[in-house]
């Protein structure tokens, strides 16, 4: 189902399942390799073929052999996830940076992993025993919940709670809730630039408005979502 790949190191493909069941669906994996030499970044991701359940995440943990330990052994820590929508990931394991490095992108995290990959084929920094690195299938809410943790913590790199699939029912309220404001706001711009066109009609004693005027605001309107599509999305579409 998965695979890990390390700096300068061969493909992962050797997994463990934890919790074999009956019915063949192994919610827990785990894989076990040497932390020599050194490495900063894991890079996780789907076999071909690999569909998760229906609202469900897979959740990466990690067991350093430096971690703080429990009665179990070292601790295992949370590093983030993939999901169907996003079937690949890269990790940041350890930082030697400072903590007030500015942020980098994605790009420039990939790059380091490639400098990383250099620097071990030439023989990195050695250090003993053994990484776990943990996969488990979990429901979705409870991997957002663990990812808003974890920026909550101020780590600015860890992955978006948008990484994690929603659920149908929060993906058909966020649909309703975006239709509900675009139709209001396409309503109220168009109000406001047909008023200034209302005459009042004598025979019926309410006010009209030209059918040439509405005309010439969807004219309007599309020249404006040409040179900005997003325009309706911002909180005041007519600024």
């Amino acid at each position: 189902m998965f695979s890990v790949v390390i700096p300068g190191r061969p493909c992962l493909t050797d997994i463990s399942v934890i919790d074999p069941q009956p019915n063949g669906q192994a919610t827990k994996f785990a894989f076990t390799f040497p932390s020599n030499p050194r490495f900063a970044h894991v890079a996780v991701f789907f076999l071909p073929g690999t569909v998760l359940p229906p609202d469900t995440a897979a959740a990466i943990y990690i067991q350093l052999p430096e971690s703080k330990p429990t009665p179990n052994g070292p601790q295992f820590k949370f590093l983030g996830a993939i999901a169907n929508e996003k079937p690949s990931a890269i990790f940041k394991v350890r930082s030697s940076e400072p903590s007030d490095q500015p942020q980098r992108s994605e790009a420039e995290e990939q790059d380091e992993m490639l400098d990383e990959g250099q620097s071990n084929l030439s023989g990195g920094q050695s250090i003993g025993g053994t990484v776990t690195l943990g996969i488990s299938i979990e429901p979705v809410q409870s991997v957002a919940a663990q990812l808003a943790e974890l920026r909550a913590r101020g780590n600015p790199t860890a992955p978006s709670t948008a990484l994690v699939r929603q659920s149908p029912e929060q993906q058909r309220q966020n649909r309703q809730v975006t239709t509900k404001v675009l139709a209001q706001r396409i309503i109220g711009n168009a109000f406001n630039f047909l008023a200034s066109f209302a005459e009042s009609s004598p025979q019926k004693g309410e006010e009209v408005v030209p059918l040439k005027a509405f005309r010439d605001w969807w004219s309007k309107f599309e020249r404006r979502i040409d040179m900005d599509p997003t325009f309706l999305e911002k909180e005041d579409p007519n600024a």
